[in-house]
């Protein structure tokens, strides 16, 4: 059976050959996508457009809930305001 000080270099020998191998792929991998930007010329707007997330963080949702007492709007989304959070929201739907 194996003692703890020989568990613990065997598991630092792995940890070690883990990570030389992940870099050795890492740059394989690199060299590939290198290649197929070089042919296909692809550019990071290409793979990295911001549109779908702009749009996401601009595009108004429309209030579904009103409070009758100070006109105060909540989409449906997200955490409920105090003033509906334990009560019946169809009493508060805008129609």
């Amino acid at each position: 059976m194996s003692s703890y000080d020989d568990l613990i270099k065997q598991r630092d020998l792995l940890d070690r050959q883990i990570v030389e191998l992940q870099e050795k792929d890492k740059q394989v991998a690199i060299a590939q996508v290198k290649s197929i930007i070089e042919k296909y010329g692809i550019v990071a707007s290409d793979v990295f457009s911001k549109k779908g997330a702009i749009s996401s963080l601009t595009k108004k949702v429309p209030a579904k809930y009103r409070n009758p007492k100070t006109g105060e709007t909540w989409t449906g989304r997200g955490k409920a305001p105090l003033w509906i959070a334990r009560l019946s929201r169809d009493e508060f739907l805008i129609k």
